[in-house]
């Protein structure tokens, strides 16, 4: 046997040497369960705001889908009336009668522009536009580098500074 005392010490190590102890996460199943729940309650607040973003512009669009389809159907009403007013004879200018269809479209024109309709300039001498001119005759003869309009046949509209009718127009060179 050996007789030598046991030592219960044991060997002393160097702290500065030591690998320092991991930190543990302190989260439990509570605080991830809080945090899945916060993120599932923004995405689903996040999901709503678009689903209602997306609402109001289905409705508006349906607004503005309504107001164009009435307003389409009026504007063959107001090119008859001032085609005869245009075509009006001279000795019939000064009638009160075709003085009070005159008055009648200024008003029509007051009503539209308070459903948001606007006439599409056309005027001779404009700049000729694809996206607010329809092209139903063109001046081959004539010669310049613009393409500007020589006449406007019927107006056009926008409705909310959208086309809802192309002006149709006769194009000619400057």
């Amino acid at each position: 046997m050996n007789t030598m005392p046991k030592s219960n010490s044991t060997p002393k190590s160097n702290p500065a040497s030591d690998p320092a102890p991991e930190p543990t996460p302190v989260v439990d199943e509570r605080d991830e369960e809080i945090i899945d729940l916060t993120l599932d309650l923004q995405r689903t607040r996040a999901d709503f705001e678009n689903y209602r973003k997306r609402v109001d512009a289905e409705k508006q669009a349906a607004r503005d889908a309504g107001s164009s389809s009435t307003v389409l159907k009026l504007l063959p009403v107001i090119d008859n009336i001032e085609r005869a007013i245009t075509y009006t004879p001279e000795e019939l200018k000064d009638n009160t009668w075709v003085q009070g269809v005159a008055g009648l479209v200024k008003n029509l024109e007051k009503s539209l522009e308070g459903l948001s309709v606007a006439r599409i300039d056309a005027k001779p001498g404009t700049e000729f536009d694809p996206e607010l001119h329809e092209a139903i005759q063109f001046d081959e003869a004539a010669e310049g580098d613009k393409e500007v309009i020589a006449d406007e046949l019927q107006a056009g509209y926008t409705l909310n500074g959208r086309v809802i009718r192309h002006a149709m127009v006769k194009v000619t060179r400057q």
